[in-house]
C-alpha cells in the first residue's frame, strides 16, 4: 500500500478508538434526556470519578484489567444513582433552569472533592500487556483493539437492553410519556434509577479505558471531554441511543483527521464548526425526530 493509505487507515483506527470513549459517555446524556429531557451536565465529571476509580482498584487494591474495569462500572454507577436520588429527584417538578444550575453544581462539587483527595494528576498504571503488530505498514496494537471491541461490546449490549427487554420498554414508555405510564404500573423512580445507573456505570468503563489509552488523569479531565461527548449525542440525535453512538464516531473521526492533517491548535475549531453546520441542516441531529404532540 501507499504511504498514503497506510496514513489513512492509521488515522482511522485512532478515530475508533477516540470516537469509542465519546459513545459510551454520548449513551449516559442522551439516555438521561430520553427519559426526564434534562441534560445532566455532571456526566462528563462521572466519566472522571470513574477515571480515578479506576486508579485506585489497579493502584491500591492491585486489581487486574477485568476486576478493575467491574469495579469501576460498579463504583460510578452508584454515583449516578446518588447524584439522581439526592441532587435530581427534588427536582422533577421544578423549572427546568433549577435542573441545569443543580446539574453544574454537582459536576463542580465532583471536580473539588477530587481535587481534595488527589491534588495532582495521577498515573494509571499498565493493566494490559500491550503488543503491536504491523499489518501492511499499519500499527496495530492490542490496546486500541480491547477499546474498540469492548465499547462496541458494550453498545451492542446497552442496544438490547433498551429495545428487547422488559427494562428498556419501561425506559422507552416513560421517555414518551411520564405522566400515565407509571399508572399502568411502571415503577417510575427504579426506571430512572436503572437509567442513571447504566449511563453512569457505562461512563465509568469509558474512564477505565480512557486511563489506559491515555494514563495521566485529573479532576478536571471531563470537562471537555464530556462537553465533546455531549455534542456527539445532539449531532446523532438527543435521547437517541444509535445516533449518540453515530455522532460519537463522527466527532472522534473529524477530531483525529483534522489533527492528522493540520495543525493540532485547528482540531476544536473545525470539528466544533463542522458539527455546527450539521446541526443548522439537521436540527434536530441526524437520527433525531421531532415529537408531536396532540393537545
Amino acid at each position: 500500500m501507499s504511504e498514503g493509505i497506510i496514513y489513512w487507515l492509521q488515522q482511522t483506527l485512532n478515530a475508533l478508538q477516540l470516537g469509542s470513549i465519546y459513545a459510551l459517555i454520548a449513551l449516559g446524556y442522551t439516555m438521561v434526556y430520553g427519559i426526564l429531557t434534562m441534560i445532566n451536565f455532571a456526566h462528563g465529571d462521572v466519566f472522571m470519578v470513574g477515571a480515578f476509580f479506576c486508579f485506585l482498584a489497579a493502584v491500591y487494591l492491585g486489581l487486574p484489567f477485568v476486576p478493575t474495569l467491574l469495579l469501576t462500572m460498579l463504583g460510578a454507577a452508584l454515583v449516578g444513582v446518588m447524584i439522581e436520588r439526592l441532587a435530581y429527584k427534588p427536582l422533577r417538578n421544578a423549572p427546568r433552569v433549577s435542573a441545569i444550575i443543580t446539574a453544574l453544581g454537582v459536576g463542580i462539587f465532583l471536580e473539588n472533592f477530587t481535587l481534595a483527595l488527589a491534588p495532582y494528576p495521577k498515573n494509571i498504571p499498565a493493566l494490559l500487556a500491550n503488543a503491536t503488530w504491523n499489518m501492511g505498514g499499519v500499527s496495530i496494537s492490542s490496546l486500541q483493539i480491547i477499546i474498540i471491541l469492548l465499547s462496541l461490546g458494550l453498545m451492542f449490549v446497552l442496544d438490547y437492553v433498551v429495545y428487547r427487554t422488559p427494562v428498556g420498554i419501561a425506559m422507552r414508555a416513560i421517555s414518551w410519556d411520564k405522566t400515565y405510564v407509571p399508572l399502568m404500573g411502571v415503577p417510575l423512580d427504579l426506571i430512572i434509577s436503572v437509567t442513571f445507573a447504566i449511563g453512569a456505570g457505562l461512563a465509568g468503563a469509558a474512564g477505565t479505558m480512557y486511563g489506559l489509552a491515555y494514563p495521566v488523569i485529573d479532576p478536571y479531565m471531563g470537562i471537555m471531554v464530556g462537553w465533546k461527548a455531549f455534542i456527539s449525542a445532539v449531532v446523532g440525535g438527543i435521547g437517541n441511543i444509535r445516533g449518540a453512538m453515530i455522532g460519537a464516531f463522527i466527532l472522534g473521526g473529524v477530531e483525529i483527521m483534522v489533527a492528522a492533517f493540520f495543525p493540532s491548535t485547528y482540531r476544536d475549531f473545525v470539528a466544533f464548526t463542522l458539527l455546527m453546520l450539521l446541526i443548522v441542516i439537521r436540527p434536530y441531529g441526524i437520527l433525531g425526530q421531532p415529537r408531536t404532540q396532540k393537545v
